[in-house]
């Protein structure tokens, strides 16, 4: 049995760096019907153990091996609620696939691809997952439409609950539409999975500002339960000097310029303010996504990290991807001043070489400053993708509890306020997608679990 993978085809480098269509293309039939054929089939499978959601993987994989897709579709849709974006942006390799057997002496089964394979299949198909419960009667609030709401709204959905979200922005989809570009997650897939929401009847509204339009004791009042899945969208900074230049941003905000107001586009009415050459400081995904980004929109985009590349956090095919376009990374160097003109316009930097130190924990190595490497760089852009932390307004006058750490409290996904539910990354810090999806889903349980009669 054949030990390596089926390579997924992609646009080349030299040409996808002058758009923004996706740079996978994912498996056709043959491909797919190829890489399920690898899979063993374990009666032990490891990989489940691995999936956040469980999904029964060895079982949807064994019906795309009979070209059973509209089954594989039904096998994943009993565990998640968004396969097309999950097959497209969890970290696989971390995850399920870290676990699969076949690893262990060549290439794990490409769990992702063949997930995004059947989940395209059920959207070119107009396949949807159906409601197998009547409904019970019972509404409820989700707070916020990101994946942690969605995943929650689906589980609730299926379960004969009436599902209404509030979402803040035009546009549903939390960070899955501001935050990961085009090329990663196209937005119509994106609009599709929502619109499979909307058929088993979960209702979206937007542009309804929880915490001022309405509180969390107005939705009380309405709704038998509330979840709060109101994500991590408020940006660090390093609070350095010049770091309130013109031209300094947060990667949230050139992400969000991009990808929910279509700044990539000629006729965009908010478009980016390019620089000539712009400095990305942060390794994690989003540093990826926004230097991958401006470099498409022309900009001399280069990674600035403070640890070496095996420390690096953004997902292995991303950063490989990046280095494909082109893209140059400065690893061990950090910000120390941003300079900038009489007119507060940057200019460039002074940054400083770094040192490793002993591994913590976290298995991540300690960094020191080399206080002697002090230099200059020169730059007219500077984005900082240093995490993001959760904003609050939403509790505004509830009397919700907050860790010592300014994340939403719970004990399991149930906060301080009786029916009141919470998970993502307003209870954990900034995430994963999949990390988000799987409390959602975890609260729509206990909250299944609290109406049970």
């Amino acid at each position: 049995m054949n030990d390596s993978k089926v390579k997924g085809r992609v646009q080349s480098a030299n040409e996808r760096v002058h758009n923004f269509d996706e740079v996978e293309f994912g498996y056709n039939e043959e491909e797919a019907l190829k890489e399920a054929n690898r899979c063993l089939q374990c009666k032990n499978p490891r990989c489940v153990q691995g999936c956040p959601v469980h999904i029964a993987i060895p079982e949807f994989i064994k019906c795309i091996k009979e070209k059973n897709f509209k089954k594989a579709y039904e096998v994943i849709s009993d565990s998640s609620s968004l396969p097309a974006i999950c097959g497209r942006v969890c970290p696989q390799e971390k995850q399920c696939e870290s676990m699969c057997i076949k690893g262990l002496k060549g290439e794990a089964i490409s769990i992702g691809a063949l997930e995004r394979y059947v989940a395209t299949y059920a959207l070119e198909n107009n396949l949807s997952s159906t409601i197998s419960k009547e409904k019970n009667g019972k509404n409820i609030a989700i707070v916020g439409s990101g994946p942690a709401g969605l995943s929650c709204a689906g589980e609730l959905a299926r379960a004969g609950f009436d599902v209404t979200i509030y979402e803040v922005l035009h546009k549903p989809g939390g960070v899955l539409v501001y935050g990961i570009p085009e090329f990663r997650l196209p937005k119509s897939i994106v609009q599709k999975e929502i619109d499979s929401l909307k058929k088993i009847g979960v209702k979206i509204l937007c542009d309804v500002f929880i915490g001022n339009s309405l509180t969390i004791d107005d939705l009380r009042e309405k709704y038998d339960a509330i979840f709060l899945g109101t994500g991590a969208g408020l940006p660090r900074f390093m609070g350095i000097e010049g770091e309130n230049a013109n031209q300094v941003f947060s990667a949230n905000e050139v992400l969000t310029r991009i990808n929910l107001m279509g700044a990539y586009k000629n006729d965009a009415k908010t478009p980016v303010k390019k620089g000539k050459v712009a400095y990305i400081i942060g390794g994690g995904n989003v540093a990826i996504d926004a230097v991958r980004s401006l470099k498409r929109l022309g900009v001399d985009a280069r990674i600035m990290y403070r640890r070496s590349i095996e420390e690096l956090p953004a997902r292995k095919m991303e950063v490989e991807h990046a280095m494909e376009e082109g893209i140059p990374f400065e690893f061990l160097v950090n910000p120390k001043k941003i300079l900038v003109d009489e007119d507060n316009n940057v200019v460039g930097m002074e940054v400083v070489n770094m040192k490793l130190g002993e591994k913590g924990e976290d298995g991540r190595a300690s960094v020191e400053e080399d206080l002697s490497s002090l230099h200059t760089v020169s730059c007219d852009m500077v984005v900082m993708a240093l995490g993001t932390s959760p904003n609050h307004t939403a509790l505004k006058n509830s009397d919700i509890k907050l860790t010592d750490r300014s994340l939403i409290e719970v004990d399991g996904g149930k906060t301080s306020i009786d029916s009141v539910y919470a998970g993502g990354d307003a209870v954990t810090g900034a995430a994963t997608v999949i990390l988000a999806m799987e409390a959602g889903k975890n609260a729509a349980k206990e909250i299944i679990e609290q109406f049970k009669n």
